[in-house]
């Protein structure tokens, strides 16, 4: 959600103002995507991102996973802070469907200058995670950002955090789903399969978790 669930125009613009400045490019990327429409809810708050670089960033994260990219925001913001830590060892492995949003995100990794910390897998993520599988690489990833099909959830779930170290930091966008998640009355499947990855989370032996109300609500798990 491009702008917290519930906070006034005030709140955000006192958020914008103290937390770190945003990069130039994060911010031409997040302008230009608002004016997309409504289509720009799929982008993640400024606060989030700023979020999320802390988070990589308290990880030390090398090697990150990106679920659903859209025109780039979150992964950029990412990749920002992974190479400022590490240089050119950063690697983003960014998962989506869509040719055209990430045509656009390109462009802004390129513009920023993290075009090489960020490679693009355009195909179903769940055959990415399972190529990952395949090759062994499991636990050799420090960071992943699953903003995607919500159905798909508990999937993406299990297979990143067998990709994920001891230690490493897992964070899925939407877990609020605009409010829907607390009212009863709302069955939907995407509504459902949130509501059941959060309840799975919380008495999930293997990670530390916490549900929080930043963006759109992101659950946080660290894989134990």
């Amino acid at each position: 959600m491009s702008v917290s669930l519930g906070l006034s125009h005030e709140i955000v613009g006192y958020l914008g103002a103290h937390n770190p400045l945003e990069h130039p490019v994060l911010r031409r990327c997040r302008a230009e995507t608002i004016a997309m429409g409504d289509i720009a809810r799929m982008q993640i708050s400024a606060e989030q991102g700023a979020l999320m670089q802390l988070l990589a960033k308290m990880a030390h994260a090398r090697t990150a996973i990106e679920i659903g990219v859209f025109t780039g925001y979150s992964s950029l913001a990412v990749a920002l802070a992974m190479q400022d830590m590490h240089g050119a060892a950063a690697k983003l492995h960014a998962l989506d469907v869509s040719a055209d949003y990430t045509a656009k995100a390109k462009e802004y990794w390129a513009a920023a200058g993290v075009d090489g910390v960020c490679q693009l897998h355009l195909a179903p993520a769940a055959e990415t995670l399972t190529q990952f599988v395949k090759e062994e690489r499991g636990g050799s990833f420090d960071f992943a950002f699953i903003d995607a099909d919500k159905t798909g959830y508990r999937n993406y779930y299990d297979r990143c955090l067998s990709l994920l170290r001891p230690g490493g930091i897992m964070l899925f966008d939407n877990m609020l789903w605009s409010g829907a998640v607390a009212d009863p009355d709302v069955q939907d499947e995407d509504t459902v399969a949130l509501r059941e990855l959060a309840a799975f989370a919380k008495t999930d032996g293997r990670v530390d978790m916490a549900l929080t109300a930043v963006g759109d609500g992101v659950l946080v798990c660290r894989k134990r």
